[in-house]
């Protein structure tokens, strides 16, 4: 059965749903020799360019899922190339042979953690899909004091400049002197909420660490600017997370 072209790039592995949808929108993908659509259906016959290069459909059936945990440092890019010449996090990765990396949401340039990569596009895409509504848990420390009536605040939502926001849960881990430390859990990755949304109260955040995605966690032995495949039952849970999902 014939199946829309960005779910079909995004299964053997080029890219996201959303990056593919935009590098059509950019005149970037073709097939048959003509510039392709959003939406266009492929029965799998069809001759696929991206940028001029050649994409064979057939390795849908060949390229195996995988998942790599990838501790981010800050300082780090997560985009595959930079003007300024900053290093990225695909710097650091293994080569593929018949795909490429796809990441899992983003952290910014100071936010050092856990970073998911797969080679399935389309289980990324459902992944960072918003009603997908999967947890994310960051290690936050803070300057100073917070009191209780902050904490409300956090917990019961405030206004940014893109909509409401709150956390789900925040955690006190202690500390001591000037700083604190929470671990605070969200269900969305919007640019930069964490540090926002403890903006918003006057909260200087001094260091930010993602520690959980979903119930993958960052394993305590992977060094920053390490990676390591995730075993069988942690992509398999992944994929369960998803499964109800027809996005």
């Amino acid at each position: 059965m014939p199946e829309k072209i960005q779910k079909v790039l995004a299964q053997i592995g080029l890219g996201s749903r959303r990056q593919i949808e935009r590098w059509i929108e950019e005149g970037r993908i073709q097939v048959n020799k003509k510039v392709a659509e959003i939406g266009q259906r492929l029965s799998g016959t069809e001759t696929i360019n991206f940028d001029g290069r050649i994409i064979a459909l057939q390795r849908q059936n060949k390229t195996k899922p995988k998942l790599l945990l990838y501790h981010k440092p800050e300082g780090e890019i997560c985009t595959r190339a930079d003007e300024k010449d900053r290093p990225t996090v695909y710097d650091h990765l293994p080569r593929l042979t018949h795909s490429r990396w796809i990441s899992i949401g983003r952290l910014d340039l100071n936010t050092s953690g856990l970073l998911l990569f797969t080679n399935d596009g389309e289980l990324a895409n459902k992944l960072m899909h918003p009603s997908t509504g999967i947890e994310r848990e960051y290690a936050v420390r803070i300057l100073g004091e917070v009191d209780k009536a902050t904490l409300t605040r956090l917990r019961t939502g405030v206004e940014l400049e893109d909509g409401m926001a709150h956390f789900d849960q925040i955690i006190d881990a202690g500390g001591q002197g000037a700083n604190h430390w929470y671990h605070v859990i969200l269900h969305e990755g919007r640019n930069r909420e964490v540090r926002r949304l403890w903006e918003s109260q006057g909260v200087m955040v001094s260091r930010l660490t993602r520690v959980r995605f979903g119930n993958i966690t960052l394993p305590r032995f992977l060094r920053k600017g390490k990676w390591k495949y995730a075993d069988e039952s942690q992509l398999t849970s992944l994929y369960q997370l998803v499964a109800s999902d027809d996005k």
